[in-house]
């Protein structure tokens, strides 16, 4: 069985959407895209290193396409990441040219994938695919990077349909710009 391991950047108030750059994802109105970049530091940036590792991922529709358009010209600040494959959750997306692609249609779909043999699956982004993980207690670990700042509104980690659950935290650090960076384990309901 592959363990699926979450990983997300996230606000003091839970929220994930569009950390990387401003025109990132600026659905429902969102206009704070870009927010992580203040609180770059090197520890953080050797987390990022590490968790950055070649390994398959599974990815929403809207994070897939955020993904595809920018890094198969940037390789060089994610090294592997064309070759891993890249599992897409899609109902409307069938093929991309981004090489190593592949489309699920069902949460069944994910559940094979989960039951089959390889390494494990880290999930970037893709908040509504998380959502329905969570609430399908498919996710094995959280690698939470949580930054001291509150953004009021975009898409959330925990939002409608989470599960109550319980989490170990297996290694935690702060950064010197208080980034607080978690990994959490053993999900028990």
């Amino acid at each position: 069985m592959r363990e699926i391991i979450v990983l997300s950047f996230i606000s003091l108030d839970g929220v994930m959407q569009a950390p990387g750059r401003p025109d990132e994802d600026t659905s429902g109105g969102f206009k704070y895209g870009g927010w992580v970049a203040p609180y770059s530091d090197d520890v953080t940036g050797k987390v990022m290193e590490k968790q950055m590792k070649p390994t398959d991922v599974l990815l929403g529709r809207k994070t897939f396409e955020i993904f595809a358009s920018y890094w198969p010209g940037h390789e060089n600040g994610w090294p592997g990441i064309s070759e891993v494959t890249k599992y897409v959750m899609s109902r409307t997306m069938k093929k991309s040219d981004w090489k190593n692609s592949v489309f699920l249609k069902s949460l069944a779909d994910i559940k094979k994938l989960k039951n089959s043999n390889g390494s494990p699956i880290k999930v970037w982004g893709s908040s509504k695919l998380i959502q329905l993980l969570l609430k399908n207690d498919l996710v094995d670990e959280l690698w939470l990077k949580i930054y001291p700042l509150t953004l009021g509104k975009g898409k959330k980690l925990f939002d409608n349909g989470t599960i109550p659950a319980a989490f170990t935290v297996i290694e935690s650090t702060v950064t010197p710009c208080g980034v607080i960076i978690a990994i959490t384990s053993g999900l028990e309901k």
